[in-house]
């Protein structure tokens, strides 16, 4: 099937080694997650701890972390052409996406030399997986809400609350958990501090959640009942920096989600421009219909306005120059821009795009959720407005 859109990839992606970087990943991905394995994974409501390990020993995990702290020596790049190639390729509910791209830069940026040592090594042999815990059930986009606390106890933190919500939640055994150090200093007294739940009395986790869409996606519940946590694993050493901590990388996680948001668009367009050329009715293809034309003509060219947008944000965040406002611009205009084509296209499959086991219906439902985390795209939108 030929490529819907002909933008020209961002310079910063079109270097030879990324480009054979690029199809050692597509390989990977359909050597050993064909479509019969990721089926068995939604139907479990996890990825296999197996592929985890898999994907560490094809050098997948922790891209862009140097190799002196265990990681594959890559950048930014090799994170953006890791999740486009789980959307392109249909590889749902992995979320290697948080753990390299989100989990491991607070490592890096924030701990302390000793954390680093302790921790990225295991994320990139994968020893470790990851999560960051950070919405609970009653504070999502609002951080300062947040109730779960860690109180001071010898060179021991006393951590409780419960968390939901929570990406890899079934699997990670390494979790970053924001919490409140100082109750009574609001966002001043928020810290992060980082869980390993291997023999942690006091952890559990609650249920796989039961979602809309994302059904391979380990979802859960968590919960610390006095989990004692050494003071050594309060990420960077100092209480109080966690507030500050998560909104200097928000912007990286907030592109990701738009990276992804435009390589399910992309493949919805491939999968759709190759169905309506099939399926016949009144004795002609799908797409010799006016309506099928200008349809897709239409998602055809936002599509390729919003990965020309995306492209631009890329290189800017590589040259570290892409501002929060603008992340969150990507953010929620992709995400709402990917559900608008996705139903388009699922229109034009018929009764078929109804079908749960057609790609279309997969990537309507599972699509809904990027307007929603990472914050919602109404929060998207009042930081916008605090830049005009």
């Amino acid at each position: 099937m030929a490529a819907p859109l002909q933008v020209e990839r961002t310079p910063c992606l079109a270097e030879e080694d990324i480009v054979i970087f690029e199809e050692s990943v597509r390989k990977f991905f359909q050597d050993r997650a064909p479509e019969s394995r990721v089926a068995k994974w939604r139907e479990d409501g996890c990825v296999e701890r197996a592929f985890w390990t898999e994907s560490a020993e094809a050098g997948l995990a922790c891209l862009s972390m140097p190799e002196e702290y265990g990681g594959m020596g890559g950048d930014y790049r090799h994170e953006v052409i890791l999740m486009e190639q789980i959307g392109l390729q249909g590889v749902d509910g992995f979320g290697i996406g948080l753990h390299n791209a989100i989990v491991a830069p607070y490592i890096f940026h924030y701990g302390t030399e000793e954390q680093k040592r302790r921790w990225l090594p295991r994320m990139a042999n994968g020893e470790l997986v990851t999560a960051i815990a950070m919405t609970e059930p009653g504070a999502g986009s609002d951080l300062q809400g947040i109730k779960t606390t860690a109180r001071l106890d010898g060179n021991e933190y006393v951590l409780n609350g419960s968390k939901t919500f929570i990406t890899n939640g079934q699997t990670a055994n390494l979790i970053i958990v924001v919490c409140k150090t100082d109750p009574a200093q609001g966002a001043r007294g928020t810290s992060l501090l980082v869980v390993e739940t291997d023999g942690a009395e006091g952890f559990e986790r609650g249920r796989n959640l039961d979602k809309l869409g994302q059904e391979a996606a380990d979802t859960s519940e968590l919960f610390f009942n006095d989990v004692r946590v050494p003071t050594v694993n309060l990420l960077g050493g100092d209480e109080g920096q966690g507030f500050f901590q998560l909104m200097g990388q928000l912007p990286q996680e907030r592109l990701g989600i738009a990276v992804q948001g435009m390589a399910t668009i992309e493949r919805a367009l491939e999968l759709t421009i190759d169905y309506v050329k099939q399926r016949k009715a009144f004795g002609k293809s799908i797409i010799d219909f006016q309506n099928t034309q200008f349809v897709l003509a239409e998602c055809k060219t936002e599509a390729t306005v919003a990965r020309v947008f995306v492209n631009d944000c890329i290189e800017k965040h590589i040259k570290g120059k892409l501002d929060a406002a603008t992340a969150s611009m990507a953010k929620y205009w992709v995400t709402d821009l990917e559900n608008s084509i996705i139903d388009r296209c699922l229109q034009l499959f018929g009764g078929f795009g109804y079908m749960a086991e057609y790609p279309i219906a997969r990537m309507y439902r599972d699509s809904r959720v990027q307007r929603i985390y990472g914050g919602t795209n109404e929060i998207m939108k009042v930081l916008i407005a605090r830049t005009l």
